[in-house]
């Protein structure tokens, strides 16, 4: 009986306890009817350290940042709201609000993706369909930029560092193309401009340079006509008796 009233009396100071911890959730819902937003933000704040596990204060302190116009404190309220939540409903509620968050920030990847995650726990929701829609719409018409600026200018200059060597590499293979066909040329054209040597016939002496062959065969031709007229009138002298003259009388 003893232990049975300790266990009652330990259940009962508990819950009790929680009871008392309780009332700022209830409070805070007041002030957010009120649009005591900063008040509201307060309590809810206090019911969410003290229930860490739970969604709804999670989910109301999300709101109330978010009357505030503080965007981006109220994304990590509708996070930890999503992530508690045990219902769909309430996971619905708690993506769909983040992404209404991403969509101001212009964050269009992580709407597209609060939206998708709110329309697989409610698909009947029409005002997360058009938000999903939207976003997308958005996200084509403004492609996120890349992450890693030092990598995009890193592979840009590789990108153009071997652009370059290929066109180096163009450049000298028609600079050695153009020279071998230049080569080519140059060769044909000594080849075809050089007249064959004709070869001197053995036995034969060779003229020199400046008389012709068949000029020296006249001087040659010349030269016995007038050995063949001495003698004739050699012979005619000594069939006359008389003396040739060799000499001119002067």
């Amino acid at each position: 009986m003893r232990s049975f009233l300790i266990v009652i009396g330990i259940l009962s100071s508990i819950f009790s306890f929680a009871q008392e911890r309780d009332k700022a959730l209830p409070k805070a819902n007041k002030e957010y009817q009120k649009k005591e937003y900063q008040d509201a933000e307060a309590g809810y704040r206090v019911s969410a350290s003290a229930f860490p596990d739970k969604s709804s204060a999670f989910y109301n302190l999300g709101n109330s940042i978010y009357k505030q116009k503080q965007f981006s404190e109220s994304k990590n309220a509708y996070l930890n709201a999503a992530k508690n939540a045990t219902s769909r409903v309430d996971k619905h509620r708690a993506y769909h609000n983040l992404g209404n968050v991403f969509m101001i920030e212009k964050n269009y990847t992580a709407a597209v993706e609060s939206y998708k995650n709110a329309l697989i726990n409610n698909p009947a929701d029409e005002e997360s369909r058009y938000n999903f829609a939207l976003a997308k719409k958005m996200l084509k018409d403004n492609p996120p930029p890349k992450e890693d600026k030092e990598k995009e200018k890193e592979d840009k200059k590789k990108e153009e560092d071997k652009e370059k060597q290929d066109q180096d590499k163009k450049d000298q293979d028609k600079k050695d193309q153009d020279k071998k066909d230049q080569d080519k040329k140059d060769g044909k054209d000594q080849d075809d401009n050089k007249k064959p040597e004709k070869p001197a016939d053995k036995g034969e002496p060779k003229p020199e340079s400046g008389i012709s062959k068949q000029r020296i065969e006249n001087m040659l031709d010349a030269v016995g006509n007038e050995e063949k007229k001495v003698q004739e009138k050699m012979i005619k002298g000594k069939e006359r008796g008389k003396p040739v003259k060799v000499e001119k009388d002067w």
